[in-house]
């Protein structure tokens, strides 16, 4: 069975209204989707990366009734305030060696949250209105303790208060009528976020008695490196910055990667922009040029430095 490139929403300040939309939470996890083609279960991300090793309690076929399935969905993991946390699933995400998996699989439950699907018993449904998609999932998924059907809610306003009452990431609003356009970005998926977030290049560090206490954020716009932070606090724990500390000085490089000087990069150390991380931050401030206001470090993600660009 051939892998897609799911469908993504577009990012709007504002929440769209009328009675042609339905809302959903916007999980703060890993986007997978998952492929029976009546043999076995593969996940992969959005990236055609295949994460089936990384998250085995997926693999089975029984949370959907069906021959053969293609479904969206999103894994979480829950921090210890018992939100969704991208550091928690990035911990089983990003194993890349199988022997580690039992244990994480003890330290870090997941969950599969899944909000679509795609293909279904030997037929692409994908272009059937996302309601009649809706109503599929509700007779075909059984929820486990691993495998849940994401709800949907009639009032975006309604939802995205409470969302932001427990300070998570944010809502999608999807068009009753739309298809699912495989590779495509359009209006008919909305995000709106309570807080912003973004992958960035690491070019350079600070330290505190010998240990990186911040990193200096960029992204890249035609071909240049432009810095948009000081990063020094998140989920990273004493041992995370011991290590990142080893895995940034082995990339050291004299001449600074970034195309313009800023002054929060003072007393910094230079680093070939190759290390890539998801921060999360309040809001953009644009007096010293397009910084973050109030950023930390989500989790060192797997993606290519030159997929950090701004939008």
């Amino acid at each position: 069975m051939e892998t897609i490139i799911p469908f993504e929403p577009t990012r709007s300040p504002t929440i769209p209204l009328g009675s042609q939309w339905t809302y959903q939470v916007k999980w703060d996890g890993v986007r997978i989707l998952a492929y029976y083609d009546g043999t076995a279960v593969k996940l992969f991300n959005r990236k055609k990366n295949e994460r089936t090793p990384q998250y085995p309690e997926l693999a089975q076929p029984s949370y959907c009734r069906a021959s053969s399935f293609i479904l969206d969905g999103e894994v979480i993991a829950l921090g210890a305030d018992g939100k969704p946390s991208f550091h928690e699933v990035m911990r089983r995400d990003g194993i890349r060696s199988v022997g580690k998996v039992p244990y994480a699989q003890s330290q870090v439950p997941v969950t599969y949250m899944i909000f679509d699907v795609i293909f279904l018993d030997g037929n692409w449904i994908h272009g059937v209105p996302l309601q009649e998609r809706l109503d599929i999932l509700s007779h075909r998924i059984v929820s486990n303790d691993h495998v849940q059907l994401i709800s949907s809610h009639p009032d975006g306003n309604a939802l995205y208060d409470a969302i932001r009452q427990q300070g998570m990431e944010g809502i999608v609003c999807k068009d009753r009528n739309s298809a699912y356009t495989i590779g495509g970005k359009d209006g008919s998926w909305v995000k709106v976020k309570n807080y912003g977030d973004v992958v960035a290049v690491v070019g350079g560090y600070t330290l505190n008695g010998g240990i990186v206490n911040a990193v200096l954020a960029g992204l890249f716009h035609e071909g240049k490196l432009y810095f948009i932070g000081k990063v020094g606090t998140g989920k990273l724990t004493s041992a995370h910055w011991r290590e990142l500390t080893e895995t940034l000085r082995k990339i050291r490089v004299a001449r600074c990667p970034f195309a313009v000087q800023h002054p929060d990069m003072r007393g910094a150390h230079w680093v070939q922009p190759v290390v890539t991380a998801k921060i999360m931050y309040a809001e953009w401030r644009f007096r010293e040029g397009r910084t973050m206001r109030q950023p930390s470090i989500q989790a060192f993600v797997d993606v290519p430095p030159t997929a950090c660009v701004f939008e």
